[in-house]
């Protein structure tokens, strides 16, 4: 059964229980900043699981594209070693919102597994939790399995619950106990079933794990059975259908193998079982589909992650002897393979292709700009000695050279490479990164309290109750003068970050403290936590505070926000209806609006949506909104945007030309805006382009400071204002006249002492041998004089230097009959060794550099000794 067969019929068999079909969400998990990628079926729907949410269906069924690849949950490094580790898998799933519970699931999994799937009840064994004797009757009593293979597994770790059976949300919240199918692929694999000291083995493989939300887990680890408990079901379509090709290994099945053939197509590799292949057909999936989401290749965050991925692929390849782009090649392949279920996928195929082999060609620039910084690293080096932590790090984290390949040059030059200060230099950015980065631990505290009643559309001046007051996540009653902490109201006018927008700051006014909030961020969906420092006083849970928003702060933003929705309806017109939006921040500074465009904007491109977004600020036409469903404001023709969540009734909102979904706060009217002004262009990926502009004050200040620098260059120039471009070509032109007679006035210079220097040349063997220092000229005049006595001496061994500052620069040329014995490479590095440098190059020319001029004389002195000893 192939594997498109094996998740279609999962998906219609549980449709047929009365089950809605949902659609994978994006990879990029929607308003939840606790996680970095979607790692599983219940990302989805975890809202509905916490009852913070609700829907028009109790039971539903998905095929989740899922990846597990950067932060707590991170296979990346088993990937194409083990037979299960994936980075990108796709999770089978079927949920319960208080609908059925463990006797269905259980039947529903029995079924599907024995009789769609054909799976022989003989090789299935179960494992329930210790406590749960509810799930271990329905599978010995209903099912019927035998009670040698219905395992009972146990707290493991030290504390009740704490078990591989025993599922739980977070350290407090929905939680309850597991039961998990296993199937045996027979003796000839080396393990032990579940719960036995083999266990780790491979003849025991888990395939379907059904968890049952059945408590309520508070802080002091009290379980309340919840009202309405549900069903989290999770099965990995690889593995399943690894069990049902009759294979062992997941990269066996036909979708992994298609994709390793075309891996070896690209690569020219003819093992197929080769690891590296594996490493690739893995990663093709996980970045096809990361960057469908509209992730792109970057510096931190996803974009770091994605980067990341890309470029161990393509070491991978670099493994099996391809040096060119290939990587991109294998789209076409995985479109073929998961096209059919995914058709975001096929929509998104050439630009996929276009991101994966921009950063392919960067990846090659990176390998000869991190060996130029690497061959400077090692050069003061000897063997024995380790390359510092803090350099490898570097390379790896901000150049993008990869560790592996540092450490295997290093071994080459039989030098070490210091990962204990590698791992320090990694853990140091991550908590940077932590501290600093978008993904705020707000969302990870528990709370069940009353939602927070949004009322700043209008209001910027509230009264709320202190529903939850939080100190380093833990839950307080109270909180004193100097702490920082979250507070959590049950009405507040503060915008909590959401869909690109910056949280709100201001103050909080209690009848016996001040709290300053620094940032507003979701704890869950429809509850805000005000993040700050209590300035004085004290405030308590439970008590009733005035909110005060920072008015400045939230226009300034207002204006940037609305302007975006106008910004990005200009580049459609200016630019084609292919522009979608692929991420955006908007903050009192500016916005920030990244887009599908596969060319950077040309100044006129730039001036024409400039002007189509002013005259839409000039026409000061009010914005109006308004609550309608889903499917209604899709019909009357308003934009979703990317990285928002929709519900079944969205805010639609109305601002000059533009129609969008979105629930951000905005300006009262366009003329609100003021000067709306690009001040940046950029590429960030193959086809994704970035545009930052400012508005209001902000615009102000930016043309007043390029008025003041344009007349500070005018009056440097001695000419009015509108005469400055016309002045800047004359100087242009004078400074390169000028560049162009030194440089020949340097050549003159460089060849006339070297026809002095000739002179002091010593005849060896029969071999000119010159060494001397040449100061004043560059490193291209002194390689023409080492030319010019070359042809001057006949034959002969030369080695020049000049120096300036700390800085050596160093030719070696060697006629071609004296070539044989003395190579100019080797007879350059002997210098360079000895002033803090390391060279080669051909048996002819050489060039290299040092950075201890105090040895160059000593060096150059020993020259005639060294040629003589290889003549």
């Amino acid at each position: 059964m192939k594997s498109a067969e094996i998740r279609q019929k999962f998906l219609q068999f549980f449709e047929s229980q009365g089950h809605t079909i949902v659609p994978s969400s994006s990879l990029v998990p929607g308003n939840d900043p606790t996680l970095l990628f979607t790692n599983s079926g219940m990302v989805q729907f975890k809202d509905l699981f916490l009852g913070t949410e609700t829907r028009s269906y109790k039971r539903a069924t998905s095929s989740q594209r899922s990846v597990r690849a950067g932060g707590k949950h991170n296979d990346l490094e088993n990937v194409g070693y083990t037979a299960r580790h994936h980075t990108f898998f796709e999770m089978l799933g079927n949920f319960s919102f208080g609908d059925y519970f463990k006797r269905e699931a259980i039947q529903y999994a029995w079924q599907l597994l024995t009789g769609v799937y054909g799976l022989p009840k003989e090789k299935l064994w179960v494992t329930v939790y210790q406590e749960d004797d509810e799930a271990y009757a329905l599978w010995r009593d209903e099912i019927g399995v035998p009670v040698e293979r219905i395992i009972r597994i146990g707290d493991n770790k030290g504390a009740r619950y704490a078990s591989d059976n025993f599922w739980q949300m977070g350290d407090t919240g929905p939680c309850g106990p597991c039961t998990e199918i296993f199937y045996d692929h027979g003796p000839d694999i080396w393990g032990g079933p579940p719960g036995s000291p083999e266990e780790d083995g491979d003849r025991y493989i888990e395939i379907w794990n059904l968890v049952f939300m059945q408590f309520e887990r508070d802080a002091a680890g009290t379980l309340t059975p919840l009202p309405k408990p549900c069903v989290d079901t999770g099965m990995g379509l690889e593995r399943i259908a690894a069990v049902l090709q009759h294979v062992h290994s997941n990269y066996e099945i036909d979708l992994f193998q298609n994709l390793i053939k075309a891996a070896a197509r690209e690569t020219g590799c003819t093992d197929l079982n080769e690891n590296s292949l594996k490493v690739i057909a893995d990663h093709i999936r996980a970045c096809s589909f990361l960057i469908v989401d509209g992730v792109i290749p970057g510096s931190e965050g996803r974009g770091y992650v994605l980067r990341r991925i890309i470029r161990r692929a393509l070491r991978h390849g670099y493994n099996l002897g391809q040096k060119k782009p290939f990587f991109y090649r294998l789209v076409k392949d995985l479109v073929i393979e998961m096209g059919e279920a995914y058709p975001e996928l096929v929509a998104n195929q050439s630009r996929v292709e276009q991101v994966l082999r921009q950063e392919e060609e960067r990846f090659g620039e990176t390998l000869e700009n991190g060996m130029k910084i690497l061959d400077v690293a090692l050069a003061g080096l000897k063997p024995g000695q380790a390359l510092d932590g803090d350099t490898l790090f570097t390379l790896y984290d901000t150049y993008g050279f990869p560790t592996d390949l540092t450490a295997d040059i290093c071994r080459e030059r039989e030098i070490d490479v210091d990962m204990a200060g590698f791992e320090v230099a990694m853990k140091r950015q991550r908590d940077q990164a932590r501290a600093a980065g978008k993904f705020k631990q707000s969302a990870g505290l528990s709370y069940d309290g009353a939602k927070t009643v949004f009322v700043g559309y209008s209001e910027l001046l509230g009264e709320g109750r202190v529903t939850a007051l939080y100190v380093d996540g833990t839950p307080v009653k109270a909180i004193e003068a100097g702490q920082s902490a979250v507070v959590v109201l049950d009405h507040s006018p503060f915008y909590a970050e959401s869909g690109g927008q910056v949280g709100d700051s201001g103050v909080l006014y209690a009848s016996q403290g001040k709290f300053i909030v620094d940032d507003t961020l979701k704890v869950q969906s429809e509850v805000f936590g005000h993040h700050g420092k209590l300035e004085s006083g004290r405030l308590e849970l439970g008590e009733t505070v005035k909110s005060e928003v920072d008015a400045e702060r939230r226009a300034r933003t207002g204006r940037n926000h609305s302007s975006t929705h106008l910004l990005h309806k200009a580049l459609r017109i200016v630019l084609g209806d292919h522009v979608q939006q692929k991420g955006s921040l908007v903050d009192p500074d500016k916005t920030r609006f990244d887009f599908a465009h596969d060319a950077p904007m040309t100044s006129d491109e730039i001036a024409r949506v400039e002007a189509i977004v002013n005259k839409e600020v000039l026409a000061n036409t009010p914005v109006t909104t308004k609550m309608v469903s889903y499917d209604e404001a899709v019909k009357d023709g308003a934009v979703a945007l990317f990285g928002e969540k929709y519900g079944d009734e969205v805010r639609v909102l109305d601002i000059g030309f533009s129609r969008e979904l979105c629930g951000g706060t905005h300006v009262a009217r366009t003329g609100d805006i003021g000067l709306f002004k690009i001040v940046a262009e950029t590429g960030v990926a193959a086809g994704i382009r970035r545009v930052e502009a400012i508005t209001g004050d902000n615009s102000l200040a930016f043309v007043q400071h390029l008025n003041a620098t344009l007349n500070s260059a005018a009056n440097t120039l001695k000419v009015q204002p509108g005469e400055v471009p016309a002045r800047l070509g004359q100087v242009q032109d004078q400074v390169r006249q000028l560049e162009k007679e030194l440089a020949q006035l340097k050549s003159k210079l460089a060849t006339s002492a070297g026809a002095d220097l000739a002179a002091g040349a010593v005849d060896v063997k029969g071999v000119k041998v010159l060494a001397a220092v040449l100061n004043g000229v560059d490193p291209k005049s002194l390689r023409e004089t080492v030319d010019k006595l070359k042809d001057k001496l006949h034959s002969a061994a030369i080695v020049l230097a000049a120096v300036e500052g700390s800085k050596v620069s160093l030719v070696a040329g060697v006629t071609a009959d004296a070539s044989g014995k003395v190579k100019a490479g080797e007879l350059v590095n002997f210098v360079a060794q000895q002033v803090g440098g390391k060279g080669g190059g051909r048996p002819d020319m050489a060039m290299a550099g040092g950075t201890d001029p105090s040895g160059l004389e000593a060096a150059l002195a020993g020259v005639q000794a060294w040629v003589e000893s290889r003549l």
